[in-house]
């Protein structure tokens, strides 16, 4: 490409999302941030959703603002957001309800019930994906169980990524890398675990084709480019829309050496490789195999990341005290080293609650100091986390063989700057 194009990214976190202007001049790639938004959990009555339509809302929002500056349409939009959840569509298209949140409580006890049926170590060996409730094939098996009647109309299912390119565009599949999330999709034989799946009577019929990164999906709907001040279409794109695949893909001097930490509401840590890892090995430790932007396979371990430490901002917002991560940061700076040490992977810290009160019983219940300040709750929560990684290096090195002397950091986590002292 010698000649300048302009390219938007919608890049969807569970905390927040951004629009993003690349720019190509010719020689160089440069991006810059159209428009920034918050992102979260809608609680109503028991159940958590996501609020797509309000996340479609600010898609819409990004192509304005990208219209007042360049009349002119972009080369093409991508869309990519976090794995594991879904929204359904029925037969004509339209969709069924909002998409559940990946916390919501209905497929707790889940993969119990369903290792009842089929071993946890078929599954891995299949899928190569770690066992957590909140994947997608809890989350289906969860409404087969329940007989929730949202099955009996839906027609598709759509990853969240795919559903906001779908409305997009109008197509209906599921792009690879975020099919390797769901832990119903076979890492070796590259389709649908359809004889898992089908031993456990799900609906196969709601899976659409996998499209690999890179494809063409087709013109953005004229209605959606109208509405946006377009006066002519532009295509919609598949990219590696699970984040963590495009995050990795960004990561310059990845070599043999590299494991990539990305940083955010979840910590995801790992190696690239070419072939999945189904060890035993493997499945004792927790570790997951995900698609790479290139067909590569990424051999990485889940970690509850910032979700604790924003908890706790969001607890005491509703206290009315305000704290900016700047300042929850530097009050860490100021407290003590090493009061407490917590597994960031305990259930204690998995769902929407009253996080500082969840930290102290839990510190409380180990027998160590319970802190007391906001400073004291961050630096423990921010050791803790360090301290998790250190341990995931190990594994990793453990189970690849290899030195692994760098590792290399994305993702807003990046620049929260936990304690170095």
């Amino acid at each position: 490409m010698m000649r300048a194009a302009h390219f938007v990214a919608a890049d969807l976190g569970a905390s927040g999302g951004r629009i993003m202007l690349g720019q190509w001049d010719g020689r160089a790639f440069s991006v810059k941030e159209l428009h920034r938004f918050p992102n979260g959990g809608v609680r109503t009555g028991d159940s958590l959703y996501w609020n797509i339509l309000g996340l479609w809302s600010q898609i819409q929002v990004g192509l304005e603002k990208y219209h007042v500056r360049f009349p002119q349409p972009p080369e093409g939009i991508a869309v990519d957001a976090w794995g594991v959840d879904f929204g359904l569509l029925d037969r004509a298209g339209h969709l069924i309800g909002n998409p559940y949140h990946y916390r919501d409580a209905r497929t707790n006890g889940m993969p119990e019930r369903l290792f009842e049926q089929i071993p946890e170590p078929e599954w891995f060996a299949e899928t190569g994906v770690q066992t957590m409730p909140i994947n997608t094939l809890f989350q289906l098996y969860s409404m087969v169980r329940a007989q929730d009647p949202a099955l009996v109309c839906a027609e598709t299912l759509l990853m969240i990524p795919d559903l906001c390119s779908y409305f997009l565009c109008g197509e209906k599949t599921v792009e690879w890398s975020e099919a390797t999330t769901t832990q119903m999709y076979s890492a070796k034989r590259r389709d649908w675990a359809r004889g898992l799946l089908s031993t456990l009577k799900l609906p196969l019929g709601l899976l659409p084709p996998v499209t690999h990164p890179g494809t063409v999906l087709g013109p953005v709907r004229a209605d959606v480019a109208e509405d946006c001040g377009f006066t002519q279409t532009f295509p919609a794109i598949a990219v590696a829309s699970h984040d963590t695949a495009s995050a990795v893909a960004a990561i310059p001097n990845m070599n043999e050496d590299s494991v990539f930490l990305s940083s955010g509401t979840w910590s995801l840590m790992g190696i690239e490789g070419t072939e999945p890892n189904t060890s035993e090995e493997a499945l004792r430790l927790g570790f997951t195999n995900e698609g790479g932007a290139d067909g590569s396979v990424l051999l990485l371990k889940n970690i509850t990341g910032l979700w604790i430490a924003q908890e706790c901002l969001r607890h005491w917002e509703s206290e009315g005290l305000h704290y900016t991560w700047k300042e929850l940061v530097a009050a860490a700076e100021g407290a003590r080293a090493f009061q407490f040490v917590l597994d960031p992977d305990a259930r204690d810290f998995q769902g929407q609650c009253d996080m500082p009160l969840a930290i102290r019983r839990y510190c409380a219940a180990t027998g160590q100091p319970v802190p007391e300040t906001a400073g004291e709750m961050a630096r423990g929560v921010f050791e803790s986390l360090s301290l998790k990684y250190r341990q995931v290096l190990e594994w990793l090195r453990l189970l690849t063989g290899r030195r692994l002397g760098t590792i290399r950091v994305v993702g807003g986590g990046g620049s929260t700057r936990p304690c170095a002292r």
